[in-house]
């Protein structure tokens, strides 16, 4: 589905991202994890049209087939292709209402059944953004902003869904809700592709994990291997 080959990242004269190369297979739930300055963000802002001047291959295969270069596309054909970023920190509009935030989410299509569909699903995934959908986005709580962050990228119909770092700053028992809804949309049959400082968490729940140390990727398997490498567990886990 996704295949990054040799992907450089440069911000001024700091390399971010130093020859990665990963790959995502339909339906799977993929992790990248890392400490801060790894390179994880630079890699998932590349692959929506974020970042300028990056280097490498990003093909993105369809479901009718075609595969198609990423490199250089704009964020808006990103999304047009069926690829939706929730974003690190949320960046929820404070001013607009919950469901004025969530169509935002919209904004590239034009059928109104489906967009009534997804708005529905989006409630019944994250119930107390129903109880809220007339509140302001800025007076929400931490974890209903994430939430609201999470149902609003749903809103382009997404093939595959980018999550960066989806419980930064919430409570342990908002993170376990947050990670039972990743599972969830990902039985439903999204591709996901997760940013992740809490490794833990993380690892539980991906079928396949890349480890980013300075920019460059030092280890892969899947997450149940990488729960049990000793340099993993060391450096992310605890001991």
């Amino acid at each position: 589905m996704l295949d990054i080959k040799d992907l450089n990242v440069w911000y001024g004269g700091i390399h971010a991202v130093k020859d990665a190369s990963l790959s995502i297979q339909r339906g799977e739930i993929v992790t990248l994890i890392g400490a801060n300055g790894a390179g994880k963000s630079s890699t998932i802002r590349s692959i929506a049209g974020l970042v300028k001047g990056a280097k490498g291959s990003i093909m993105y295969t369809q479901q009718n087939g075609e595969s198609i270069s990423l490199l250089g596309k704009p964020p808006e054909a990103m999304v047009k292709l069926g690829i939706s970023l929730s974003p690190e920190g949320r960046r929820i509009l404070p001013q607009l209402t919950v469901e004025e935030n969530m169509m935002l989410g919209a904004y590239c299509r034009s059928d109104r059944d489906g967009i009534a569909r997804d708005m529905e699903y989006g409630y019944t995934l994250f119930p107390r953004l129903r109880e809220r959908r007339g509140q302001k986005g800025g007076t929400l709580s931490g974890g209903e902003q994430q939430m609201l962050a999470v149902a609003r990228a749903l809103m382009s119909y997404p093939d595959l869904l980018m999550l960066d770092e989806p419980s930064l700053g919430l409570a342990p028992i908002l993170v376990a809700e947050v990670f039972e809804v990743i599972k969830e949309i990902n039985r439903e049959g999204r591709t996901i592709l997760l940013v992740e400082q809490n490794a833990f968490a993380a690892l539980k729940i991906a079928h396949k994990a890349y480890v980013l140390e300075v920019g460059s990727i030092t280890l892969h398997g899947t997450g149940a291997e990488l729960l049990e490498n000793p340099k993993v567990k060391d450096a992310y886990l605890g001991g």
